[in-house]
C-alpha cells in the first residue's frame, strides 16, 4: 500500500513537471524553429514573401536551399551592429535604473507591518489594471515641453525654458524603468521577506553599522532576486518597441524597431528572421552561463 501510494506520488509530480515543458515545446521551440526556417530562405515577392528552403524534385527527390547570406549581410551592415549594441545599452541602464528604485520599494514593503505590506503590494501592481499604451502616452503628457513636468518646474522657478526629455534617451529609460518596475519590486520582495531577521541583529551585536549590515548581509542574501529581477527587466526591454518608438527620438535604434521595418515596411521576413534569431542567441547564450553560475555558487 505505501509503496503504491509512492509510485502515484512520483507519477503525479512528472505530470506536474510535463505541463510547463510540453507548454514550453509548444510555444517556444516550436516559434523558434519556424522562425529559423524563414531565417535560412530567400525572400521573394510572394506571399509568404520568401521561397521554401525544400524544393520537390522530380522522382520523389528533395533539395534543401539554405541561404546563410541573411546573416552575413546582418554582420557586414553597421547598422544592424549598431541597433544590437543601443538595443543593449538602454536594455542595461534601464535594469539599472528599476534595481536602484525597486530595491530601496521592495526593502520598505518587506519591512512593513503585515495590513500596511499588502496595501503597499497591491499599489505596486496596480498600474498592471491600466493599459500598457495608455500609460505611454501618459508619459508623453508629462514629458513634452508643454507638459505637467516642465509646468511644474517653471511655476517653481527651478528652470527657465521648458526642458526637453521627450523623444530623447532620458525618455526612454524612464517610460521602460516605469513600466518594468513591478518585475523587478516582486522578486525582491520575495527574497527579502525571506531574509532571517536574526542574522541582522546578530550583525548589530558585533557592533556592525546599519550601512555595513546592508552590504554584507541583506545584499548577498538577496542576490537571487536580484538576479530574477533584473532578468525579467532586461529580457523584455532590450526587444522593446512601443516605449522607444513613442517616447525615443528618431535616432533610438532599438532591434524591435528593426525587426518591425523588415517585417512591415521592408517585407523582407528572411532578414527579419535572422535578426531575431541573433538576437535570441545573443540574450540566451549569456543568460544560461549567468545561470549556472549562480547554481554554483548557491551550492557553494
Amino acid at each position: 500500500m505505501r509503496s503504491k501510494r509512492l509510485f502515484q506520488s512520483i507519477a503525479g509530480r512528472q505530470w506536474v513537471a510535463w505541463i510547463p515543458t510540453v507548454w514550453l515545446l509548444t510555444f517556444f521551440l516550436v516559434p523558434f524553429l519556424v522562425v529559423l526556417k524563414i531565417s535560412l530562405s530567400e525572400s521573394a515577392i510572394a506571399m509568404p514573401p520568401y521561397q521554401p528552403i525544400v524544393q520537390w524534385l522530380e522522382g520523389g527527390l528533395a533539395e534543401i536551399r539554405l541561404n546563410f547570406g541573411n546573416y552575413l549581410f546582418l554582420i557586414d551592415d553597421p547598422l544592424y551592429l549598431a541597433s544590437y549594441g543601443e538595443s543593449v545599452r538602454i536594455a542595461l541602464v534601464s535594469t539599472l535604473v528599476t534595481l536602484f528604485i525597486g530595491y530601496p520599494m521592495a526593502h520598505v514593503i518587506a519591512m512593513a507591518p503585515e495590513p500596511r505590506r499588502t496595501l503597499l503590494l497591491i499599489l505596486v501592481i496596480l498600474p498592471f489594471w491600466t493599459s500598457f499604451l495608455l500609460r505611454v502616452y501618459a508619459w508623453i503628457a508629462i514629458l513634452k515641453s508643454n507638459g505637467l513636468l516642465n509646468a511644474v518646474l517653471l511655476n517653481l522657478g527651478l528652470i527657465s525654458e521648458p526642458l526637453v526629455i521627450l523623444q530623447t534617451d532620458l525618455a526612454v529609460y524612464l517610460g521602460i524603468a516605469y513600466t518594468y518596475l513591478p518585475f523587478m519590486v516582486l522578486p525582491l520582495y520575495a527574497a527579502l521577506s525571506k531574509l532571517d531577521r536574526t542574522l541582522l541583529e546578530a550583525a548589530e551585536d558585533l557592533g556592525a553599522t546599519p550601512w555595513v549590515s546592508f552590504w554584507t548581509v541583506t545584499l548577498p542574501l538577496t542576490l537571487p532576486g536580484i538576479f530574477a529581477g533584473s532578468l525579467l527587466v532586461f529580457v523584455p526591454a532590450i526587444g522593446e518597441f512601443v516605449i522607444p518608438a513613442l517616447l525615443g527620438g528618431n535616432d533610438t535604434l532599438m532591434i524591435g524597431k528593426v525587426l518591425w521595418n523588415e517585417f512591415f515596411a521592408n517585407r523582407d521576413w528572411p532578414i527579419a528572421s535572422a535578426v531575431a534569431i541573433i538576437m535570441l542567441c545573443l540574450i540566451v547564450g549569456p543568460l544560461m552561463w549567468l545561470s549556472r553560475l549562480q547554481s554554483r555558487a548557491e551550492r557553494a
